[in-house]
C-alpha cells in the first residue's frame, strides 16, 4: 500500500520505514535560501493573489540543533560513518553555529536515514542549488562513498523564465546529485526523441532506406544536462498548482523511469505538492511521501484525487494526521517552532475538506486564521463572499466570540466559523446564537458557528455552497496514461 505521512521526516523514517526497503529516493529539500515560500491560491477576482506561507527556508541554531550536532559528532549509537562525524566536526571549525551549519546538520541526519532505508540496488537523487550543493556533496560522499556507494552524476537541470540580474549572469539551473548505494544499482538508460532536424539529416544520409534504420529507435541518449524539462512558470500552465518550488512532472518521470522498475518503492521525504508521488503513481510504482506541513498533505490528497479518481485514497495509508481528540491535542501543543501554525492549518483544511485558504499572518490589527469563498444568490445570479475561520487551542470565553464577530463585520464577511479544541461555555453558545443566521439565497448558515475539534473528529464538515475550489485543480490523468479519466 502507498503511504503518505504528515510530520517530521526524520522521526517518520526512523520509526516507520524499515532498513533496505526503498528502491529509489528523490528529494527536493529547502536550500537554506533564507526565504518564506507561499502557497498561491486560485480564487476569483482580486483575491487571486491570496497567499499563505507554505514553509520557511530559514534555519536557526537552537538547543535541538545543538543536540543533533552532538549526536553526529559523538556517534554513541554508531549509526554514522567515521567520515561523517569527522566531516561535521571539521565543518564546525570553519562555519559559526548559525543558519548554514544548522542546515547542514539537519540534512546530514536525513541523508543518513535515506541511506539506511535504501536497498543495495537503490539510488538517491538530491535536488539542490549552487548555494549549498558543494556542502551537500561532501555529506553525500561521507555517507554513501564511505559505505561502498558511488557518486554517479551531477545533473544540471537548465530552465528559462523569471528575472535577470544586471549584477551577475542569470542563474537558470539547479543541481541534482545522483548517488547509488552500491556499484550495481538499477539503471534504465533514458532517451529523448530526435529533433526534426536530426530526422531530416538521417533521411539525407541514408538515401533509399527508411531513415529509422540509421538512427537509434529510442532516440538520443539523455546526458547529464537537461534542457527538455521546462520549468513551470506560466500562471495558466495546466500543471501549475500554486505551490512554491513545484517541479515539472516530466522531470520526475525521467528520474523514476531511470532508477526504478514497475512495482518498486519510491520515497520522497520532502514531498511538497506531491510531484514525485504523482509520477510514481502514474508509472506503476509504490510510493512513500512525507511532509512536515499539513498544507502539503492536503494538496497532495487533492492532487491525487483529481488526477487519478476519488477512490485512489483507499489505497493510501495515511500517517501522522490526528485521528482522535488526543492526537489533535498533541498537535496543538507541539513545542517545535516549525509547527506553531500547523494545528490551525490542519483544523481549517480538515473542516473545509481542503478547500479553504489559510491566513498565516493575521497582522497587528488581528484578523482571521483563514477564509473560504461562498456563493450568494442575487436575483438568480451567483456572487461570491468570504466566510472566515478562527481557530483556538487554548482557553476560550464569550469575549473571543465577540471579538471574532467584530472581525467578520470589519472584513465584510458573511459569516464565521469558530473552531475550538476546548468545549465552549454556555455564554459562548448563547452569544453566537444571538447573532442570528446568514441567508445566502441558497441556504441559511449561522452568522457565527462554533465547531469543536471533537465534533470535527466525529465527521462534521463545512456545508455551504462554495464559489470554486481555491487550490488550482490538478490536471486529470487521461485514459491513454492507463489511469482513470476524470469527468
Amino acid at each position: 500500500m502507498n503511504q503518505l505521512y504528515y510530520g517530521d521526516n526524520l522521526e517518520i523514517m526512523r520509526n516507520e520505514i524499515p532498513d533496505k526497503s526503498v528502491d529509489l529516493c528523490y528529494i527536493d529539500p529547502p536550500f537554506n535560501s533564507k526565504r518564506d515560500y507561499n502557497q498561491i491560491y486560485n480564487n476569483i477576482g482580486k483575491e487571486d493573489a491570496a497567499q499563505s506561507r507554505a514553509f520557511v527556508d530559514t534555519w536557526t541554531w537552537t538547543l535541538r540543533v545543538e543536540n543533533e550536532f552532538q549526536e553526529i559528532c559523538i556517534n554513541d549509537k554508531g549509526i554514522f560513518t567515521a567520515q561523517t562525524s569527522d566531516l561535521i566536526i571539521g565543518i564546525a571549525k570553519i562555519l559559526p553555529r548559525g543558519s548554514l551549519l544548522a542546515y547542514i546538520i539537519s540534512m546530514t541526519l536525513r541523508i543518513n536515514e535515506i541511506h539506511r532505508v535504501l536497498k543495495s540496488s537503490g539510488s538517491f537523487y538530491l535536488h539542490c542549488d549552487p548555494n549549498v550543493s558543494h556542502y551537500l556533496k561532501l555529506v553525500l560522499d561521507a555517507i554513501f562513498c564511505g559505505q561502498g556507494g558511488d557518486f554517479r552524476n551531477e545533473i544540471i537541470w537548465c530552465y528559462s523564465g523569471g528575472g535577470v540580474s544586471k549584477n551577475w549572469f542569470a542563474r537558470k539551473h539547479d543541481v541534482i546529485l545522483f548517488y547509488v548505494k552500491t556499484k550495481s544499482p538499477i539503471f534504465n538508460q533514458q532517451f529523448r526523441p530526435y529533433s526534426e532536424g536530426t530526422l531530416k539529416r538521417g533521411r539525407t544520409q541514408i538515401k533509399g532506406k527508411h531513415y529509422e534504420q540509421g538512427l537509434r529507435k529510442e532516440g538520443t541518449p539523455v546526458n547529464d544536462w537537461w534542457t527538455d524539462c521546462p520549468k513551470i512558470t506560466s500562471p495558466t500552465d495546466p500543471e501549475k498548482l500554486g505551490y512554491p518550488t513545484q517541479k515539472p512532472l516530466v522531470l520526475l518521470e525521467r528520474i523514476v523511469k531511470a532508477s526504478s522498475n514497475e512495482g518498486d518503492v519510491v520515497l520522497d521525504c520532502f514531498c511538497g505538492c506531491g510531484t514525485t508521488v504523482s509520477a510514481a503513481q502514474k508509472l506503476n510504482r509504490k510510493w512513500i511521501g512525507i511532509d512536515i506541513t499539513y498544507q502539503s498533505i492536503s494538496l497532495i490528497k487533492k492532487r491525487l484525487t483529481e488526477t487519478y479518481g476519488k477512490d485512489i485514497m483507499k489505497s493510501v495509508k495515511i500517517g501522522g494526521i490526528p485521528k482522535d481528540l488526543e492526537s489533535a491535542k498533541a498537535l496543538a501543543t507541539k513545542e517545535d517552532d516549525r509547527l506553531r501554525k500547523e494545528f490551525e492549518k490542519w483544523a481549517i483544511l480538515t473542516y473545509s475538506e481542503n478547500k479553504a485558504m489559510v491566513n498565516d499572518k493575521k497582522g497587528k490589527d488581528g484578523g482571521s486564521d483563514g477564509k473560504i469563498r461562498v456563493a450568494e444568490n442575487h436575483d438568480g445570479k451567483s456572487v461570491y463572499r468570504d466566510l472566515l475561520f478562527e481557530v483556538k487551542s487554548g482557553g476560550v470565553g464569550v469575549k473571543d466570540i465577540r471579538n471574532f464577530a467584530r472581525v467578520v463585520e470589519r472584513e465584510n464577511a458573511v459569516a464565521g466559523v469558530f473552531i475550538t479544541l476546548l468545549e465552549p461555555t454556555k455564554d459562548m453558545k448563547q452569544e453566537a446564537a444571538s447573532m442570528g443566521d446568514y441567508d445566502s439565497g441558497y441556504m441559511k448558515f449561522p452568522k457565527i458557528k462554533i465547531v469543536t475539534i471533537a465534533e470535527m473528529m466525529a465527521g462534521e464538515r463545512l456545508n455551504v455552497p462554495l464559489a470554486i475550489d481555491v487550490v488550482k485543480t490538478a490536471k486529470a490523468s487521461s485514459v491513454e496514461d492507463g489511469q482513470l479519466e476524470i469527468e
